[in-house]
């Protein structure tokens, strides 16, 4: 950005003003977002919206222009959250001509059980220790500090034995199944 640039400030009325500010910040938004939501149309639409309510807040207040990427990728980012707030409310659309429902019945839900059952066996071969810290961490979810603490151990030493534990199943998996 010039020098010259920088202490602009970006007026909301002032059409120059705002296609600088489209102009200068576009680009680098458009990644921000992207990285963000991986999906080109919804990027597009963010973006929009970012600027819509740039633009109306600076219908009230002046922004300088070396702060306005900083507040563009704070709205976007709000903006983001918003949406994906209304997803998780709303779910997801699903379209049920796609689903055959003789298809979906029995068939994955064997295969699920029989999943299960393979990695139960697996586990029971592991010892205890290794067993528990496969538990709280892979299927429990746990950090590393929480198993820690659970099991009266240090972190480096749950990392150690989960290491050690998926090494032994890995091997099991190769040996059994």
């Amino acid at each position: 950005m010039k020098e010259s640039e920088k202490n602009i400030k970006v007026k909301a009325d002032d059409r120059n003003s705002i296609e600088q500010l489209c102009d200068t910040t576009w680009k680098s938004l458009y990644i921000y977002i992207y990285y963000k939501v991986q999906n080109r149309e919804e990027a597009e639409d963010i973006i929009q919206e970012t600027y819509i309510k740039a633009i109306t807040y600076m219908q009230k207040n002046d922004i300088d222009m070396d702060k306005c990427k900083a507040f563009l990728k704070t709205i976007a980012l709000n903006v983001i959250r918003d949406k994906w707030r209304k997803n998780k409310r709303e779910g997801t659309a699903v379209n049920f001509d796609d689903i055959n429902p003789k298809e979906m019945a029995i068939e994955d839900h064997t295969e699920d059980m029989v999943k299960r059952q393979v990695v139960e066996n697996a586990l029971s071969l592991l010892n205890e220790e290794q067993r528990i810290v496969i538990e709280l961490r892979i299927l429990k979810g746990y950090s590393v500090v929480d198993t820690a603490r659970i099991m009266n151990r240090k972190e480096g030493n749950v990392r150690v034995l989960q290491y050690r534990a998926l090494q032994n199943l890995r091997k099991i998996f190769k040996e059994n199944y």
